[in-house]
């Protein structure tokens, strides 16, 4: 099935394992194939149908692929930014926001639209999603004074809605594990970890009393406003890690917000630049990255090395697809001298909800040889993740790495 047939069939809320009507069944059939001599439905289109129809057929029609013979593209969209921004905001009012963004990359891909995002107007129209802004990450040096503005605006909804989503239960989650990594033998009454109280007092176990005679007290730590745990983040920004960027940018700002946490966000390509200054705004960290070039993980990875002050109090999460550019064997020393003074290095293929990208197995293999295991990490789970190296518990790596 294309992605054409999957469209259509969730226009309007349609599941596709339904068992429609034969005329409804007709309709389908002439919505997925596009209509012309050869389709053999007889089924004609009428209103919001035959727009619906127009809007497909400007993206998935025959006039909108690649002519493979001279090279020649034909877009049913045409070349003007307004036409676009039309079919936009046509496709916004018969499809669900789920199908509009499938969409919105496809026309991206297919048609070359990636220059029209510069245009004012094109960018008011869109449906703005991570993909979206990995896209104009990318265009940012090439974007006018007259379209950033538009685009910042674009950019700063999606980072709003992420740290809607995502902000407090990755504060509640990590607070919890800052006092459970600050356990202490002489706690206050309601600091006492009762679980592992008992069970460290076993042997005093009275049966004539049924019940447990706690010599040890073990609780955990109270909260207060001194740093317990500082955080590098080292985010790869070469093309292919644009949606753990984005990510990552927000992930750093949340962290940042927490007095308990130290958090340095560090962006790399063949450069290293520092945008631990930046995360109050995690917009002005995305438009501090450059998507694209080419790879130094170890170069990155010694700058965040020099940054190391509290070795057993530090958390350094390498996101990055492990294609090494610089010096391996250096790379790899570099992350077992890091873990040997007692740095927690989680490696992270992805921080996104794509999973794995094409990534360097042989390196992925050589990091896990150290204690590091390379794996692929949604947002919902990064806060699980950060809590287990914080804890110094195993990483939840998932079932399928």
């Amino acid at each position: 099935m294309t992605t054409a047939d999957v469209t259509v069939e969730s226009a309007r809320g349609i599941p596709s394992d339904t068992a429609p009507a034969p005329d409804e069944r007709l309709r389908r059939w002439r919505l997925v194939l596009g209509g012309g001599a050869a389709e053999g439905t007889g089924c004609t289109l009428t209103g919001t149908d035959a727009a619906m129809d127009g809007a497909l057929g400007a993206l998935y029609g025959a006039g909108s692929r690649q002519e493979r013979g001279n090279g020649k593209r034909s877009a049913g969209l045409e070349g003007s930014a307004p036409n676009v921004a039309r079919w936009l905001g046509d496709i916004r009012t018969y499809f669900p926001s789920s199908v509009v963004q499938v969409m919105q990359r496809d026309a991206i891909d297919r048609l070359g639209l990636r220059t029209l995002l510069l245009e004012p107007e094109m960018l008011e129209a869109v449906e703005a999603d991570v993909q979206l802004v990995g896209t104009l990450l990318s265009l940012s040096k090439a974007m006018p004074e007259t379209t950033k503005e538009t685009a910042r605006a674009v950019v700063r909804k999606v980072v709003e809605d992420l740290e809607k989503r995502l902000a407090t239960r990755t504060r509640a989650t990590l607070t919890g594990a800052l006092d459970r990594s600050a356990r202490i033998n002489r706690p206050r009454h309601r600091d006492i970890d009762w679980d592992r109280t008992i069970r460290a007092n076993l042997k005093n176990y009275l049966p004539e009393y049924n019940t447990v005679v706690p010599e040890r007290l073990i609780g955990y730590g109270r909260a207060s406003q001194a740093v317990k745990k500082d955080v590098v983040l080292c985010i790869d920004q070469s093309g292919s890690m644009a949606a753990s960027v984005v990510y990552a940018s927000v992930f750093g700002a949340v962290l940042a917000s927490m007095r308990s946490i130290a958090t340095r966000l560090v962006v790399f390509d063949t450069a290293v630049v520092d945008l631990t200054d930046q995360l109050d705004d995690p917009v002005d960290v995305l438009f501090g990255t450059q998507l694209g070039g080419g790879t130094d993980i170890n170069r990155a990875l010694a700058y965040c090395q020099s940054q190391i002050t509290r070795p057993a109090d530090t958390v350094v999460v390498l996101i990055s697809d492990l294609y090494e550019g610089g010096i391996r064997d250096e790379m790899l020393k570099r992350v077992a001298a890091m873990k040997a003074s007692g740095v927690q290095f989680v490696a992270l293929l992805a921080l996104s909800d794509e999973g794995a990208p094409a990534y360097d197995r042989e390196h992925a293999a050589a990091l896990a040889a150290l204690g590091a295991p390379a794996f692929a990490c949604t947002p919902d789970l990064f806060p699980e993740v950060m809590a287990a190296a914080i804890e110094k518990r195993p990483l939840p790596v998932p079932a399928e790495v």
